[in-house]
């Protein structure tokens, strides 16, 4: 029965049907979807459903039904490294392993989109940055700086350097009790009387051949004084001769007079000059290099001495294995120490013969100069002072010849 105001049967029934069949499609796709859809366990790992791929259970759209309007289909998200690792299933060192088939999206949208729950990816053994235990970093024994022949190089080096140590420290240890002994009256010391006299003498000279020297030197100075004092005097003269006509014979004559005496001084000092270089290398040089060759031989005397003593020490000894060793390695060294010390002794007497001839000869001629150059000066003999500088073949002095430039004065 059909009225104002009553309901359409026909039109509440289908309408009704048509709720109820949207109703049931919509609830059985969502049971399906969370069914069919990746499950989170224990500790946050994805455990695929075990229904999967169950004959007579929905997995995705039945393409054999008609579409439901009212449906929308779940957007899918692109994975921009699906492509990828399709491209390279062996996976390189900068790609990650595939994840699960369970967490890609399925065909039709029905599945699950994301990447947010699957499982941590564990990077590969080759990844750049990562640890490859069959590799070997730059302290490996291989290396450059940490090679085997590098090291054995710089351990024989290290142990050369600690032996010759070694040996430097016992043989000053030695020494240096030797000469404490000795001191105090305790060791005996190997004396060579006539060298050592010799020595002695040596030293005595060298002392008193200064003292001559220094003194002579300051003669040199006072003399140059002297001269430059005259040479200024006797300006000093001829200029007033100038100036002065009343006196111009008088001031003329001293004026000669000073330029005279200005000039056999610069003769003496020329010879002087001669005395003290002469003198100088006598004592400096050739008196020094012997004493350098006395205090070598005086280091290798208490060098033999130590290795003497300490060789008649361990003869005193027990006779047992251990020190008859000890002895004879002592004796080695005695023997060295015994050649060196004979070798130099004999070095220092033959340099000491040498100098006492040279310093005969040097000194015989600087001081018959000196004598000769001295007497014709205060005599007033320009001729023998003279013949004195051409005896020994001095060139005298010209006057200005090492005076320096204007520069070197103003600076």
């Amino acid at each position: 029965m059909s009225g104002e105001g009553y309901p359409n049967p026909v039109a509440e029934e289908n309408g009704t049907m048509q709720a109820d069949d949207l109703d049931d499609t919509f609830e059985e796709d969502l049971r399906t979807m969370i069914r069919d859809g990746p499950r989170v366990g224990p500790g946050g790992s994805v455990v695929p459903p075990s229904s999967l791929n169950v004959p007579g259970q929905f997995t995705g759209i039945d393409l054999s039904s008609p579409q439901k309007t009212g449906i929308t289909s779940p957007n899918i998200t692109e994975n921009p490294t699906v492509g990828s690792r399709l491209a390279n299933p062996s996976g390189s060192g900068d790609q990650q392993e595939a994840p699960p088939p369970e967490t890609s999206a399925r065909v039709g949208g029905t599945g699950p989109t994301s990447q947010s729950g699957s499982a941590p990816v564990t990077p590969s053994s080759n990844q750049t940055g990562g640890y490859d235990p069959g590799s070997r970093n730059s302290f490996g024994s291989e290396g450059s700086n940490g090679s085997p022949l590098h090291g054995q190089t710089t351990s024989a080096i290290a142990k050369a350097k600690l032996d010759s140590l070694k040996v430097w420290s016992v043989s000053t240890y030695k020494c240096t009790r030797q000469m404490v002994q000795e001191r105090l009256g305790k060791a005996s010391r190997t004396v060579d009387l006539q060298l050592e006299a010799q020595i002695e003498v040596l030293r005595d000279t060298q002392r008193k051949y200064s003292h001559i020297l220094k003194l002579a030197k300051t003669l040199t100075s006072q003399y140059y004084l002297v001269v430059q004092t005259q040479r200024s005097l006797g300006d000093a003269f001829g200029e007033l001769a100038a100036k002065s006509p009343e006196l111009q014979e008088e001031f003329s004559y001293n004026a000669d007079t000073q330029k005279s005496l200005c000039g056999n001084g610069e003769i003496l000092l020329s010879a002087l000059n001669f005395f003290t270089s002469s003198v100088n290398t006598l004592c400096n040089k050739t008196m020094e290099d012997s004493l350098i060759t006395v205090k070598l031989y005086e280091s290798a005397r208490i060098e033999y001495d130590a290795y003497r003593a300490d060789m008649e020490s361990l003869q005193l000894g027990p006779k047992d294995a251990t020190t008859q060793a000890k002895l004879h390695e002592s004796q080695l060294k005695y023997e060295r120490q015994k050649q060196k010390f004979d070798k130099l002794r004999q070095d220092v007497a033959v340099k000491l013969k040498f100098l006492d001839e040279n310093k005969v000869k040097v000194m015989h001629k600087q001081l018959l100069l000196f004598h000769n150059a001295i007497a014709a000066y205060f005599s007033g003999n320009q001729k023998a002072l003279e013949a004195t500088l051409k005896q020994f073949n001095i060139r005298p002095k010209v006057p200005g010849e090492n005076k320096p430039s204007f520069l070197e004065q103003n600076h």
